[in-house]
């Protein structure tokens, strides 16, 4: 049996792509309302029979999405070419000591576009 836990924060912010040719249109200065998603994964629920106390979760979420929320991505250190895949990869990087069980991390710029970054599964 696999357990998953999921948990969604929204931060609203600006960003340009620093690699993009010149005249691309996501190179200008421009915002999103972002959704994060985190996923945890166990295989055995601990004695308290939930994969982990969401509270404990948003513990560590939240102060991350505090950092990002209504700033300029480009201003935060590692996110200097803030991509929604390096957005993904900063988040994972910043949660995996607090929260051991994080298996994912899904970036969503829009209704249309995601990006998710997960960890692999190990070999059972």
């Amino acid at each position: 049996m696999i357990y998953l836990l999921r948990r969604r924060a929204h931060f609203s912010s600006a960003h340009r792509l620093t690699a993009v040719a010149e005249g691309h249109p996501c190179g200008q200065l421009h915002g999103h309302t972002w959704e994060v998603e985190i996923e945890l994964r166990v295989s055995v629920l601990p004695e308290e029979g939930w994969v982990m106390d969401f509270k404990d979760v948003d513990a560590a979420l939240h102060p991350l999405v505090q950092q990002l929320d209504h700033k300029v991505l480009n201003d935060i250190p590692g996110l200097q070419n803030p991509t929604s895949e390096h957005i993904a990869m900063w988040f994972m990087q910043a949660l995996r000591q607090a929260l051991p069980n994080l298996c994912a991390v899904r970036v969503r710029e829009s209704a249309r576009s995601e990006v998710e970054v997960r960890l692999p599964e190990p070999i059972p």
